[in-house]
């Protein structure tokens, strides 16, 4: 029995047109999924092979979002183009709540630097290590990359972070960077580092307020662990 192609299932069952006569809210996240890749294979329509997508990520949002170009080009009708356009759309989502935050944020405890950061280092492969600088009463006033690295070191040069401090005008800033491993203890590099950045930091009268060490789920920090 040959399946029935999209355009030739009930108007009401087109992911389309269900999103235009019904609103975005009908429609179930594999038919949102369907939208964005357009077509499926030959075996399976765009809504068939997107429940397959998401029934092997147990139907999470949060588990597809983890997944790679290489890993949906396993599915036979998703191709690279396919697979990017997933992934683009997953990340706008990740960005629209990090947006939310339009007011700027106290940060004077690791609870509230992990909740007000955790977005923008979530679901990332590699390293990163960012530097969030405040002012006087503990608001960002900016947050930059400083170093992106592999799975298990950040090249980090402590002249650019100073040098960021000092063009915001920086009262202090707190060290953040994720383990994509899932380790919360930090290694002994990390200690080096948070120890070479407090000294060069105190020597132009700017404090370090903390380190805290990311992943998917959780937190460390150097202050709450008297390390600082």
């Amino acid at each position: 029995m040959n399946k029935l192609v999209i355009r030739e299932w009930s108007a009401a069952d087109r992911p389309r047109e269900k999103l235009m006569e019904q609103g975005r809210r009908a429609l179930t996240d594999a038919e949102l999924l369907a939208i964005l890749i357009g077509s499926g294979s030959a075996e399976e329509t765009a809504v068939e092979l997107c429940r397959r997508i998401l029934k092997d990520v147990n139907n999470s949002l949060d588990r597809l979002s983890k997944l790679e170009v290489k890993d949906l080009c396993t599915y036979k009708g998703i191709g690279e183009a396919k697979a990017i356009t997933i992934i683009a759309a997953l990340e706008l989502g990740r960005r629209r709540k990090e947006e939310a935050l339009t007011e700027r944020p106290v940060l004077n405890s690791s609870k509230r630097v992990y909740e007000y950061f955790r977005a923008k280092l979530q679901d990332l492969p590699h390293e990163e290590f960012w530097v969030i600088y405040l002012n006087t009463a503990c608001k960002v006033v900016e947050s930059q990359l400083i170093g992106r690295g592999g799975n298990d070191f950040t090249p980090v040069d402590v002249r650019v972070i100073l040098r960021y401090a000092l063009q915001c005008n920086a009262h202090s800033m707190i060290l953040v960077h994720n383990h994509p491993s899932g380790s919360l203890q930090p290694s002994q590099a990390d200690r080096t580092l948070t120890r070479k950045v407090c000294e060069a930091a105190t020597a132009i009268d700017i404090k370090v307020n903390d380190h805290l060490i990311f992943t998917d789920t959780s937190y460390y920090s150097f202050r709450d662990e008297g390390l600082l």
